[in-house]
């Protein structure tokens, strides 16, 4: 059975890649372009692993991730945090994010961070 990802990601190009990639290395993937599709897809099924971008049009990732990383049923799932921004690195620390990616990002990078993780 294959690992569910979740992604978050408001950039559609950004988000359409890495579905296609995540897809093709034979994970199961929902997408999210904000943090109120994320919610909801949240609710339908657990993630095993969640690819969040800092910089939603709706939300702050790392307001995001600290509150899944304190929920009793989602802070064991494995949350990377991707941006584009030096100082989100540090702040996706304090919010016990598992791992930082910055953009722009190298996508085979990606996916042994994504493995190291679910591993």
């Amino acid at each position: 059975m294959s690992k569910l990802i979740q992604v978050i990601e408001d950039d559609e190009a950004i988000r359409d890649v890495i579905e296609y990639i995540l897809q093709e290395s034979e994970f199961d993937v929902t997408v999210a372009a904000n943090a109120k599709e994320f919610k909801i897809n949240l609710l339908n099924s657990l993630p095993d692993l969640i690819l969040m971008d800092v910089k939603l049009p709706d939300g702050d990732g790392i307001q995001l991730c600290r509150q899944l990383k304190q929920s009793l049923e989602t802070r064991n799932i494995p949350v990377i945090i991707m941006s584009a921004h030096a100082p989100a690195e540090q702040s996706s620390k304090d919010a016990f994010a598992d791992d930082f990616i910055s953009k722009p990002f190298d996508l085979d990078d990606l996916l042994r961070r994504i493995e190291a993780q679910l591993a």
